[in-house]
């Protein structure tokens, strides 16, 4: 049952209310990054793919809620599957992240970094007085409680260009570009679920 089809039957007197005060417009709202606790467990991409028929990502398109999983529109979006979060990622896959770029870089976790939050994140009153903060990789997981932003950083890159990851606003996914192990060891990382999109990295 989607949503929109939930909510009608509550309000119609329908059905039982399943979930006391659901509101459907939460469920695209994105989460703050942490795990919404023990009654729920991940669904991975490929697993929704499976259950829908709908590839991952469609050919020559990037993860967004615009392109993805069109036999679930926001209308059709199924009671208890949340909607990813947009523009940020999650808590324990920003930490995996990090772990997999330490063991992929040459000075490992004191290589050092610099990172950047999208004013779409922090705010428009930040836009004027945004700094990208630079540092160790080795405490890039702290970079997730920013006081400002409370979400990982919109961009984090090494600061000899040797690696780069996007997180943008508009997707449901981050991009990392780098050299070949990096990506290899990405796509077969079973903590992350990663897609080559194209390009050498």
């Amino acid at each position: 049952m989607s949503y929109v089809d939930y909510r009608r039957a509550v309000l119609n007197g329908g059905g039982p209310e399943l979930v006391p005060g659901l509101d459907p417009a939460e469920v695209f709202a994105g989460t703050a990054g942490e795990h919404p606790g023990p009654r729920w467990h991940r669904l991975r991409w490929a697993e929704l793919a499976r259950r829908t028929g709908d590839p991952v990502t469609p050919e020559g398109r990037m993860p967004s809620p615009h392109s993805c999983f069109p036999s679930i529109s926001p209308g059709a979006w199924p009671v208890g599957l949340h909607a990813p979060s947009e523009g940020r990622l999650d808590r324990a896959d920003w930490n995996r992240l990090v772990d997999v770029l330490v063991e992929h870089s040459p000075q490992g976790p004191d290589t050092r970094c610099l990172a950047y939050y999208t004013p779409l994140v922090l705010g428009a009153e930040e836009f004027d007085n945004l700094r990208v903060r630079a540092g160790r990789l080795g405490d890039a997981k702290a970079l997730y409680d920013h006081p400002e932003a409370e979400v990982s950083p919109s961009n984090l890159w090494a600061q000899d260009r040797s690696w780069v990851l996007c997180t943008d606003y508009d997707l449901w996914a981050t991009r990392v570009c780098g050299p070949v192990a990096l990506v290899e060891a990405l796509l077969r990382d079973p903590e992350v679920e990663a897609l080559r999109t194209g390009g050498a990295g």
